[in-house]
């Protein structure tokens, strides 16, 4: 089969390599119908990722079909369309029983695993272990482009922000970072009544894509920004600030936005120490969450893209086939000067 395997930092290669097998009598053997990428695999290009060696196939997210199955898994069968998503959960850890298979401990102490410490979805196959507490059915009525977003983006911005912030009817609601993830959020805060959401970006076209997704508000960022969001709250302040960047300059101005019993919702993935202003959040009693997608969201995800509440597929606003797999890489790298979102990636 070929895969898009890593070799390096900035060197990765698709090519032939070693079939996908079913190793363990849990695994199953998914045929990979879609997949994109994440941001996270451009953090492992650049070198951030010293876990990922030389020789891993590359990708966390996909949807399949099933074609070999384990002795031991008995809740999918050969042909079943089945989505992949980025976390992998034995179910049975303590982690796992906790509702936080972020963690599980019996495949590394870590559920993102794929791409990561075994290969990866940006293959023609993938194994997939632990198959029965990991994989998702997809509905008949969900399609793949629908379903692909709902491996990562739409979990993320939906459990680390709205959740964790903990969004109530009512809220005012600033997400700083319009890019996939802070869509997510955007097109999720609704789910809870939010009452306003304010999408904060330096890039206008992401600032007219939050509109679409459901932002009542766009503010570019710039030097007026803490005021601008301001006097949209009637100089209070948002209740919620989800952070969906990363930068230690997006964190502060997420942490200006709040107001006094507010929340900031780190969403950001941040590769360097932030000096947060604590001398001046405590007093305020500023409540900080953090943390790395669980997927156990994806159900009720699933339900609501399913019945139309959620339209999962303005995520993906270019497609391209395995054989066009560095130029899906370039574009989404350049995602601004292409005015991308998420790139579909299909076989052809």
């Amino acid at each position: 089969m070929k895969a898009l395997v890593y070799h390096g930092p900035d060197d990765k290669s698709w090519e032939d390599v070693p079939d996908a097998a079913v190793q363990e009598p849990t695994d199953v053997v998914v045929r990979v119908d879609t997949t994109t990428i994440c941001g996270t695999d451009l953090h492992i290009l650049q070198g951030d990722v010293p876990a990922v060696t030389d020789g891993r196939i590359l990708g966390h997210e996909a949807v399949g079909t099933v074609t070999e199955v384990g002795a031991a898994v008995r809740g999918f069968s050969a042909g079943d369309r089945v989505l992949v998503p980025a976390i992998t959960k034995c179910g049975r850890c303590e982690y796992c029983q906790r509702g936080m298979p972020s963690h599980c401990r019996t495949v590394g102490g870590i559920g993102w695993i794929f791409g990561h410490l075994i290969d990866g979805t940006q293959a023609e196959y993938v194994r997939v272990p632990y198959a029965d507490t990991s994989l998702y059915a997809v509905p008949d009525g969900v399609s793949d482009e629908q379903a692909i977003f709902l491996a990562d983006s739409l979990p993320t911005g939906y459990e680390v922000g709205v959740l964790a912030g903990n969004v109530r009817p009512g809220h005012t609601v600033a997400v700083v970072g319009a890019g996939a993830v802070g869509l997510a959020a955007v097109l999720t805060t609704g789910l809870w009544g939010a009452s306003k959401v304010i999408a904060v970006d330096s890039n206008k076209f992401r600032l007219e894509k939050a509109i679409e997704f459901g932002a009542t508000d766009t503010v570019e960022a710039g030097p007026g920004t803490v005021k601008e969001v301001t006097a949209l709250t009637d100089g209070l302040g948002v209740d919620v600030a989800i952070e969906a960047v990363g930068y230690p300059e997006t964190l502060l101005t997420a942490a200006a936005l709040v107001r006094p019993g507010g929340t900031i919702a780190n969403i950001g993935v941040h590769g360097v120490p932030v000096e947060l202003p604590m001398q001046e959040m405590w007093i305020r009693n500023i409540t900080l969450t953090m943390g790395l997608v669980d997927t156990v969201s994806i159900p009720t995800l699933l339900t609501m893209v399913a019945n139309g509440r959620i339209p999962a597929e303005k995520m993906g606003t270019h497609s391209f086939t395995f054989d066009r797999i560095d130029q899906a890489y370039d574009v989404f790298k350049n995602a601004a000067a292409h005015q991308a979102l998420k790139v579909v990636i299909t076989p052809g």
